[in-house]
């Protein structure tokens, strides 16, 4: 009985480990989305804050330079950047081993976030 009860303990755990992950990947995976999504709305938020300023936006660089924002090193993960006068774009790529972890997530001056 003992064995039928941890056998369905552990089927329910791993079920719902899944929904905690989306698509399949790895919990560390996940935490790593997490964290780039929040970079990105910072640069962006950084970005808006440029233009009110400079009227253009602003490379990852001069955002850097200017103290603007401190973009953090996550491993796996490379951020690179565009700004001109009307419009920003700023990518996070996936640099890891999982498979199922998006390859590119990015944002623009409509903030809104998108993955692929």
């Amino acid at each position: 009985m003992l064995i039928v009860v941890v056998g369905i303990g552990g089927y329910l755990y791993t079920r719902q480990a899944e929904t905690i992950t989306p698509g399949g990947m790895a919990p560390t995976t996940a935490v790593d989305v997490t964290g780039v999504r929040n970079d990105l709305l910072a640069i962006a938020n950084a970005e808006r804050r440029y233009w009110v300023s400079n009227s253009k936006y602003a490379s990852l660089d001069e955002l850097r330079t200017n103290g603007d924002i401190h973009i953090p090193v996550r491993p796996n993960y490379e951020y690179s950047g565009e700004g001109s006068e009307n419009a920003f774009k700023i990518v996070a790529a996936y640099t890891g081993s999982d498979p199922k972890a998006p390859r590119r997530i990015t944002v623009d001056q409509s903030m809104a976030i998108k993955t692929n």
